[in-house]
């Protein structure tokens, strides 16, 4: 397993890949930090909201770095805290969503501008929500459309993928991914949504080539990225279906699968 010399940049999902549950190891930390110091450009590319992905990006040291968030639907510039692409889910869908996220038991969420509503039956305690995330006990539509929606429980997300088949194919994403609970977690966003595309604007934004770049991931919305990618990292626990498509495979999220490969192959 060789990697090519002419790596600028790292391009790494959070959850079930850089992350174990909540948490950054403190190896997987440092490794980040020493191929930084390298020289290397590492870029955040999660399906959680930009907030998040910044905190991640400043307790491993990485600054100045552009953030592709929601699943691809925004890459974000942390030094000009402006949007460099963004796209939203179409209106007629967000409306039929919500309506089935209200009527039924569910942990759903929808990311609009500067926070995140989160629908959960009881309010969470305190230390659970924070400055951008804000629970609700319904959802409620606005002039702000989301960029990504989430949605857990198995009974609300099969009404979902049946509104989806019925007549959003061509308009709206579905994947499935783990949540930091373990639990399945469909995540929702516009077609035009896509890590792949979202790592080329991110990828020009800084002035260099996506075959320049390595790409970590471990769920099928990672795929579009390792496509664009010279290289592609798929972590031990990921599907099979999601390690055909990488050119490596790491040991899992729970074993510092991201360290374990920087360190081998960059270090």
């Amino acid at each position: 397993m060789e990697t090519n010399s002419e790596i600028k940049a790292l391009a790494i999902d959070l959850d079930g890949t850089l992350l174990n549950g909540e948490d950054l190891s403190p190896r997987n930390r440092d490794a980040l930090k020493a191929v930084h110091d390298k020289g290397l450009a590492v870029i955040i590319a999660t399906a959680r909201w930009r907030q998040v992905a910044e905190r991640i990006s400043l307790e491993a040291g990485l600054v100045d770095l552009p953030i592709i968030a929601c699943s691809g639907a925004q890459v974000y510039d942390t030094r000009t805290c402006e949007d460099i692409y963004e796209t939203r889910l179409p209106a007629a869908f967000v409306s039929k969503l919500y309506q089935i996220c209200n009527e039924n038991r569910c942990i759903a969420s929808a990311t609009v501008d500067s926070h995140t509503w989160l629908k959960i039956d009881k309010k969470p305690a305190p230390e659970f929500l924070s400055d951008e995330l804000h629970w609700v006990a319904q959802l409620t539509q606005s002039d702000e459309l989301p960029r990504i929606a989430t949605v857990q429980g198995s009974e609300t997300i099969t009404k979902v993928r049946d509104m989806h088949e019925a007549g959003y194919l061509d308009a709206v994403n579905i994947f499935d991914s783990i949540g930091p609970s373990g639990r399945i977690v469909i995540t929702i966003t516009a077609k035009a949504a896509d890590k792949g595309i979202a790592l080329s604007k991110a990828c020009e934004h800084i002035g260099i080539d996506t075959s320049n770049v390595i790409a970590f991931g471990d769920a099928g919305n990672d795929i579009a990225m390792f496509a664009r990618a010279g290289q592609s990292v798929a972590m031990g626990q990921a599907d099979d279906a999601v390690k055909a498509k990488a050119t490596h495979i790491t040991k899992a999220n729970f074993e510092d699968g991201v360290a374990v490969f920087i360190e081998q192959q960059l270090l």
